[in-house]
């Protein structure tokens, strides 16, 4: 029989650990906010649009695995890349605006109130296009082997709330949770470091952001940002208690997501990230026994 002295001292040693690595991820993001590559990479950042919550649901319904988007021209000009032929387009509303004159259609009165009206535009997301390299902060996808690979792979199909797969991904993601399908797909032929980063980021969001049944989002849950702040979080902390250290991709994947350089995303959600990543650690060892 298990002491139960013992248990709570192991729960109360797991969450200080928790605590320690939180802390080392916000360091780390800092310092990547420190970096001179950080400010390139807000250079280029600032160039694409802001774009209005209507407009970020018709994207996400369109391609929910869309990153960054621009406009056809934009592309070309502003990033010097080029949308492959054959990509079909994200239709958006974007505004037109008209100047109504005092003096009816006389072209020298004086122009006063502004009407505002909307057109649909079509934007490509960032996996469209080839082209100049954008700045990223961190490496694109790590490499390396994880010793007892085929083990931890089982454990973690079976701890996901939704049925996981691997498939052939085109559009640059390393993997995506559907909320629509309730599964989650993980792009083939990564490195098994990639992979099981990848499979626990996915599985976070499975656990922490899956839609109600009908379908919406509550108002009043985290947005975008916080989401994939959550996620890669939790993912960096599960994979550093196993010994596998992804710092060189989360620490600049969650500085992406992040809105400045006081990590409020990261600061919100310190509750939220213990928890899912404690869970996570107990199933998963679980598992492996």
């Amino acid at each position: 029989m298990r002491n139960p002295t013992n248990t709570m001292s192991n729960h109360a040693t797991r969450e200080e650990k928790v605590r320690e690595l939180l802390e080392q991820l916000e360091q780390g993001v800092q310092s990547v906010f420190a970096s001179e590559n950080y400010a390139r990479f807000l250079r280029t950042m600032s160039k694409f649009r802001k774009y209005s919550f209507r407009n970020a649901v018709l994207i996400w319904m369109q391609k929910p695995d869309a990153s960054l988007v621009a406009g056809y021209n934009d592309w070309q000009k502003k990033f010097h890349r080029q949308v492959r032929k054959g990509e079909k387009g994200i239709r958006i509303f974007a505004p037109v605006i008209y100047a109504k004159s005092k003096d009816g259609d006389d072209p020298d009165a004086e122009k006063e109130d502004e009407i505002v009206c909307c057109k649909v535009v079509s934007v490509f997301d960032v996996s469209q296009t080839d082209g100049e390299e954008l700045p990223t902060l961190g490496v694109d996808e790590l490499t390396g082997t994880v010793e007892q690979y085929p083990a931890i792979l089982d454990a973690l199909e079976r701890i996901s709330p939704v049925p996981m797969g691997f498939e052939p991904i085109t559009t640059g993601a390393h993997g995506y949770y559907s909320h629509t399908e309730r599964r989650i797909a993980i792009n083939e032929n990564m490195s098994e470091l990639q992979t099981v980063k990848t499979a626990i980021h996915e599985i976070a969001h499975a656990k922490l952001h899956a839609l109600p049944e009908d379908g919406k989002r509550p108002k009043d849950g985290p947005d975008q940002r916080t989401r994939e702040v959550q996620a890669e979080s939790v993912a960096y902390i599960v994979c550093q208690h196993f010994g596998l250290d992804t710092s060189d991709y989360s620490f600049g994947y969650v500085a992406g997501w992040s809105s400045g350089k006081k990590t409020p995303e990261l600061a919100s959600s310190m509750d939220v990230i213990r928890k899912a990543s404690q869970e996570l650690i107990d199933a998963i060892e679980k598992a492996l026994a």
